[in-house]
């Protein structure tokens, strides 16, 4: 602990204080105070002392302890604290033991409260605070508290002995409120904050750099002022933890001098590649000519440096050292804190100071190399240079990218450079294989990878991201080409499938061929056909409905990985293509139009060429080009059709032609895909549903979850309630519904979805689901068969992950594992379990068999994933499970708490 005390006051003659340890234990013996021995008081200027006091307390179980001291010599006359010689002053830490958080060290200031404060000047504090285990850090302004108890009473009371119960100081008020300090107003001042000069005065204190900022006291006095220090710690999940905190209470005397501050100007916040020497001047001005004393805090010191150059009159310079290393990368910034003293001939002492923030980053890994290997990619880099790194991150892109790191500050690959992360790797590795998932790479496309490295939390931090490594794999996939529609029918429609045949350099092993699978409107694919000849690239599909229905191909090539009997078969897979679906909206109005909307998915690229939209007239029999500049995105486009010859009360006809072709010039291009044939009668259109959805009610599975009798997944089956209000778009629609029909999607593909009910109230119940998770729509139908879509929602699946307190692993086959009781889908978990001091015991893997503890050491590679070591002991023990749940967006959850082992 360390406090400044005035030198002259009673507080700087206590050798000997009381510390409480928040967990009703005090450093005190019974009734009599003390405990704690002062090791060292150093007079630091300003007639204050800086006190420094050691202790050393166990504790006896995870928790969250307030570790607290209280002074009982606050100074008298404090402005803006009533009877302030009566009142004591409270400081505390709060700590948070808990094995899943991990060790963890306090935040530390590292700049005294000393300074004195100017009427009509800006005063400035910055504690300089700094974390060992680099967590976030955030400070806030708070109200000074004390314990309206003595010291005595707390060690000796009946009820919460040796528990300090603070509050707030009775009457307290902010320095800067006019009640104390009347008529003070923001004066002239650089900023942060920027001033509104003449507004009425402010004290700020900023969130993320600790810099309090008093513009401006007014009235010579003394007072106090507190705020606290949070520590946020980054958790597996992303998440953030607050796991301690720090509170100053800190006293300033503002004085009247015709004295005028100095001023100091430090470098902007920046960047650095670990591995660096930074050197900076800071250079420092004072308007009366008076010489000036630099000084510099933070956690970085040492090892960095610090030293005046220059100390002439009204100027002052000095320079700044810090050699980077490995171990210093972190997300947050390190905090520096410059400060400018002035040494005026009389009066107070003045300051300025300035916090400048530096990012150490992890250097970009060096000489990224990439090799074809048949389908698949080999890529090597050196050894990374940072062995305290996690795990080095690899992505990839089709074709080169001009995306390259904008500065030290740019680390890791954005989304907008067009890379898709495809593997990860421990950070001492030097290769991997890109063999996308085992499903190989398109042989004739250009492939390229960077990659990055993250770093460990808490700190946290990553690299620069590599150069640009590019290999292209020689021959030719095989890629679709057609999936259009020849023949629009419920029953006889017909679908012509075209793709090009593969190549390769070296040949294909026998046999070789291809496997045709067809999906109808999002369902599973099935196979079609088996093709024996690499010739065979035409498949025509009939009697399809391809009125009602969207359809969607994969096409896998086989053959054999070697001449070797019973060698490896190689499969590459194209695709999936669907089919473009036509889809038209009647627009009734005083000049009637029909918006015509198209929708597909597929391998190639719509969007670089004009789609083609053709339309039948009534008592035509001939489709007639009505536009050939329409527009398509990668995955649809609209097209108003507002012909002055559209009458109302008639049937006109719609189909589509996309145009595209692959990215890669020596790929296909021009390919032109058609639609099936929609017709829509141009009457006053259906209003459109807006949908909403409840889903199931997760806390009452939860709990129904937590009331089976054993520790065995049971199967729960989810409920999704729809319900509907008819709008009033589009203006003047037909509100006269005959029937709404419900449709799904359980992958949420625009061009998926079926009808799973009808109904003409407006509402639906869609029972017995194994999974709430998908989307619906809703089609309003009117008297002549209209229909108006509503609004897309989606379904949800409930997480649910409940764990037992306790199990046995006696051999009794019964309860011999630590597992869910219930637990909804799940890829894996990662699981570790801490024994009540901290230590590790167990650390591993948990997959679909939801196995996450059997009671014995840690897995070891050696053991082929069994448990090793001894078995653990009866006992209490502590568990944190990262969960990855098995649902559309991969969720990951942490679970923690307690869990009793018996044998």
């Amino acid at each position: 602990m360390v406090t400044y005390t005035d030198a002259g006051s009673p507080a700087d003659n206590a050798n000997d204080e009381t510390i409480f340890f928040g967990d009703g234990t005090s450093s005190a013996t019974g009734c009599n105070r003390g405990g704690i021995t002062r090791a060292s008081r150093v007079n630091i200027g300003n007639g204050t002392n800086r006190n420094v006091y050691y202790f050393e307390h166990t504790y006896n179980a995870p928790g969250r302890y307030t570790v607290s001291f209280i002074g009982e010599f606050r100074d008298e006359n404090i402005s803006n604290v009533p009877s302030s010689d009566q009142r004591s002053f409270l400081i505390y830490t709060l700590i948070t033991i808990d094995p899943t958080v991990g060790v963890n060290h306090s935040p530390v200031l590292n700049a005294p409260a000393v300074d004195r404060a100017a009427v009509g000047k800006v005063f400035l504090h910055n504690p300089a605070a700094s974390d060992a285990d680099g967590d976030s850090l955030a400070y806030q302004k708070v109200v000074c508290l004390y314990e309206p108890r003595g010291i005595e009473a707390i060690l000796c009371a009946s009820t919460n002995r040796n528990r300090p119960q603070p509050v707030v100081l009775p009457g307290y008020v902010y320095p800067n409120e006019q009640s104390v300090s009347p008529g003070s107003v923001q004066v002239a001042y650089a900023g942060p904050p920027v001033p509104q000069v003449g507004a009425l005065a402010i004290l700020e204190i900023d969130a993320r750099t600790g810099q309090l900022v008093w513009n401006a006291p007014n009235t010579v006095g003394s007072y106090n002022v507190a705020f606290k220090v949070e520590e946020w710690r980054r958790m597996p999940n992303g998440s953030r933890l607050k796991i301690g905190e720090v509170l100053r209470d800190m006293q300033i005397t503002v004085l009247a001098t015709a004295n005028n501050r100095p001023l100091i100007v430090v470098p902007r916040d920046t960047c650095v590649v670990a591995g660096t020497t930074i050197t900076r001047t800071i250079e420092a001005t004072d308007p009366d000519n008076n010489a000036i004393r630099l000084t510099a805090y933070g956690g970085i010191f040492p090892p960095a440096t610090f030293r005046q150059t220059v100390n002439q009159a009204g100027r002052a310079e000095g320079v700044f050292t810090w050699s980077t290393n490995c171990s210093d990368v972190a997300s947050d910034p390190k905090l520096v804190v410059f400060k400018a003293e002035d040494q005026p001939t009389s009066g107070p002492v003045l300051i300025d100071e300035r916090p400048w923030r530096i990012t150490v980053v992890g250097p970009a890994p060096t000489n990224l190399r990439a090799a074809a290997q048949g389908s698949t990619v080999q890529l090597t880099w050196d050894r990374y240079v940072c062995q305290n790194a996690s795990r080095l991150l690899i992505y990839r892109k089709e074709n080169p990218s001009t995306w390259n790191p904008s500065g030290a500050c740019d680390v890791g690959i954005p989304a907008s450079a067009g890379y898709v992360q495809v593997g990860t790797v421990a950070a001492n590795l030097q290769t991997f294989l890109d063999d996308n998932a085992g499903r190989g790479l398109d042989r004739g496309k250009t492939y390229c990878y960077r990659i990055y490295a993250e770093f460990p939390r808490p700190a946290g931090g990553a690299s620069l991201a590599s150069r640009e490594a590019c290999v292209t794999l020689q021959g030719r996939a095989a890629l679709f080409t057609n999936v259009t529609v020849d023949r629009t029918d419920a029953t006889t429609g017909q679908i012509t499938v075209k793709w090009t045949s593969p190549a390769s350099s070296s040949g294909f092993n026998p046999p070789v061929g291809y496997r045709l699978f067809r999906s109808a409107a999002g369902a599973p694919f099935t196979l079609v056909r088996t093709f024996n000849s690499l010739a065979d690239i035409v498949h025509v599909d009939p009697n399809l409905n391809t009125r009602d229905l969207t359809y969607g191909y994969r096409l896998e090539f086989f053959s054999n990985v070697s001449t070797q009997p019973n060698s490896a078969v190689l499969i590459e897979t194209a695709g999936p293509a669907s089919s473009v679906r036509v889809e038209a909206t009647p627009n009734p109005g005083l000049r009637p139009s029909i918006v015509v909307r198209w929708t597909y998915s597929v391998p190639w690229n719509n969007s670089g060429s004009r789609t083609r939209i053709y339309r039948k007239d009534p008592r035509s029999t001939t489709y007639l080009l009505i536009s050939s500049s329409a527009t398509s995105t990668s995955t649809g486009g609209v097209y108003l059709d507002n012909d002055p010859v559209l009458r109302m009360n008639e049937t006109y006809c719609y189909y589509v032609e996309t145009v595209g072709g692959y990215d890669a010039p020596q790929q296909p291009q021009d390919l032109i895909n058609r639609s099936q044939e929609l017709c829509v009668a141009l009457t006053q259109a259906p209003c459109r549903p807006v949908l909403t959805l409840q889903g199931p009610d997760c806390e009452a599975l939860n709990a129904q979850a937590k009331q089976y009798p054993s520790p065995l997944p049971k199967p729960l089956t989810y409920t999704n309630n729809l319900s509907w209000a008819l709008s009033r778009r589009p203006e003047g629609c037909n509100a006269r519904i005959v029937e709404y029909r419900v449709l799904y999607s359980a992958q949420c593909d625009s061009s998926a979805f079926l009808e799973v009910g009808r109904t003409r109230g407006n509402s639906f119940a869609h029972p017995n689901l194994t999974s709430a998770a998908g989307c619906y729509r809703v089609l309003a139908v009117d008297s002549a068969g209209a229909t108006a879509a509503s609004n897309i929602v989606r379904g949800e699946d409930c997480r649910i992950f409940v764990l037992p307190n306790i199990f046995s692993p006696d051999g009794d086959q019964r309860n011999e594992t630590f597992r869910p009781i219930f637990a909804s889908p799940i890829v894996g978990a990662q699981v570790k379990i801490f024994n009540r001091w901290g230590a590790q015991v167990y650390s591993g893997h948990a997959g679909n068999d939801l196995t996450l503890w059997d009671g014995g050491g840690a897995r070891s590679p050696e053991s082929g994933g069994r448990d090793a070591g001894a078995k653990a002991s009866a006992g209490t023990y502590f568990y944190l499970i990262e969960v990855e749940f098995a649902d559309p967006n991969h969720t990951r959850q942490t679970y923690k708490g307690w869990l009793e082992l018996m044998r």
